[in-house]
């Protein structure tokens, strides 16, 4: 079963309020999405660390309900 990117949205920004997030749906299929993620949680953090976050977020739908998810992560920059 497909997941929807509000559902994905949601479940990120149940852990990152303050997350400024874009989801592009890359197939028309449910199952394949590009995600970016912005957030302060991620200051300090490498980027695999800033992963495992969203990853924890998504509550091990990875893999199942969703399939794929090509993941970009950063910290706001300060201008």
């Amino acid at each position: 079963m497909a997941m929807q990117a509000s559902e994905i949205e949601a479940l990120i920004k149940a852990a990152f309020p303050d997350a400024v997030i874009t989801i592009e749906d890359l197939r028309g299929d449910g199952d394949h999405y590009a995600c970016q993620v912005v957030s302060s949680a991620f200051e300090g953090k490498n980027r695999v660390q800033q992963h495992q976050m969203v990853y924890k977020a998504l509550g091990g739908r990875m893999g199942g309900e969703l399939h794929a998810l090509a993941l970009q992560t950063s910290a706001p920059t300060s201008q």
